[in-house]
C-alpha cells in the first residue's frame, strides 16, 4: 500500500525537474537573443552614421581636428577662386560634388607640409576623382603641382589608374577598396621618411618623396614635364571635382611637427 504514494513522488520530481529546466533554457535562449553593445567611438567604422565628422578626446589630444564640420562648406573653397561653386553641396552630413559640371576643385584655406590624413568617401557607379596634396598656385590646375591619389569605382571606371593609387607613381595589385556606393576609409601618411597609403586597414605601398626611385617614377610620367609638379613639400589639400559624383566625410587630419636640422 505505499507503492503508489512513492510513484507520485517521483512524478512529481520529474515533473519539477521538467519544469526548472525548460525555465533555465528558456532564460538562455533569450540571453543569447541579446543585440551586443555597440561599438565605442574610437572604434567607429566608415557606416557609423552617428559618430561622423566628430573627433573624440583621444585624437583631439594626439593632435587630429576636423577639415569638414558636417555642415557648412567652411574651410574650402575652389582653386584659385574666393568661393565655392554651386555644384559642391553638404547633404546628410557628407561633402557631395553633386553636379562635377558645375562643382571644380575644391582646396583648403590652409596650407600643410607633413600630416596624417583619415578621410571616408562613397563615389559612384564609374566615378573618378581624387585627394592632391601639397598643391600650390603654381599652373592652372591642382594637379600640375599637388600629387594626386586617386579615387575611382574600381569596377566600372575607366582610368587604368586605381582607387589608391598615386597617380601614374606608385602602384599595387591589392585592391581593398568596397563596391560603388559604399563607403571607404582612405588613410595618408605624407612625411619626410616615408609615405603611406593604407586603403581600408590595407596597406598599399610606401615611398619617399623626392627619392631616386621616385624621382624617376615621376619622370616617366605625364608629370615629368609639368615644371611645377611638387616643387614643394608645403601646400593645400584638394578634393577633385570635375569627374563624378562623389562624397566625403570623417575628413581628419594630423600635422606632423618634423625638427629641421642645423647646417
Amino acid at each position: 500500500m505505499y507503492k503508489r504514494p512513492i510513484a507520485i513522488t517521483i512524478s512529481a520530481l520529474c515533473l519539477v525537474i521538467f519544469i526548472a529546466g525548460g525555465a533555465v533554457l528558456a532564460s538562455n535562449n533569450a540571453a543569447g537573443n541579446q543585440p551586443l553593445p555597440a561599438p565605442a567611438a574610437s572604434q567607429a567604422s566608415p557606416t557609423d552614421n552617428a559618430n561622423a565628422n566628430t573627433i573624440t578626446d583621444e585624437e583631439r589630444k594626439a593632435g587630429w581636428h576636423l577639415l569638414f564640420d558636417g555642415k557648412s562648406l567652411n574651410g574650402w573653397h575652389n582653386f584659385k577662386k574666393p568661393d565655392i561653386r554651386p555644384g559642391w553641396k553638404v547633404q546628410n552630413g557628407a561633402l557631395v560634388c553633386a553636379d562635377p559640371h558645375d562643382a571644380g576643385d575644391l582646396v583648403t584655406i590652409g596650407k600643410y607640409d607633413w600630416f596624417e590624413l583619415s578621410i571616408d568617401y562613397n563615389i559612384s557607379a564609374g566615378g573618378n576623382s581624387g585627394i592632391m596634396f601639397h598643391v600650390t598656385d603654381d599652373g592652372t590646375t591642382v594637379w600640375q603641382s599637388g600629387p594626386e591619389i586617386q579615387l575611382l569605382d574600381n569596377k566600372e571606371g575607366v582610368d587604368p589608374n586605381k582607387a589608391g593609387w598615386l597617380y601614374q607613381v606608385y602602384t599595387t595589385d591589392t585592391d581593398a577598396t568596397k563596391p560603388a556606393g559604399e563607403w571607404n576609409r582612405l588613410r595618408i601618411l605624407i612625411s619626410p621618411e616615408k609615405c603611406e597609403h593604407v586603403m581600408n586597414g590595407t596597406k598599399y605601398f610606401e615611398y619617399v618623396l623626392g627619392s631616386e626611385d621616385f624621382n624617376a617614377r615621376v619622370a616617366k610620367s605625364k608629370f615629368g614635364k609639368m615644371p611645377f609638379f611638387h616643387k614643394s613639400n608645403s601646400g593645400y589639400l584638394s578634393l577633385q571635382g570635375d569627374h563624378g559624383q562623389v562624397l566625403f566625410r570623417n575628413i581628419k587630419i594630423r600635422p606632423i611637427s618634423v625638427e629641421k636640422k642645423t647646417p
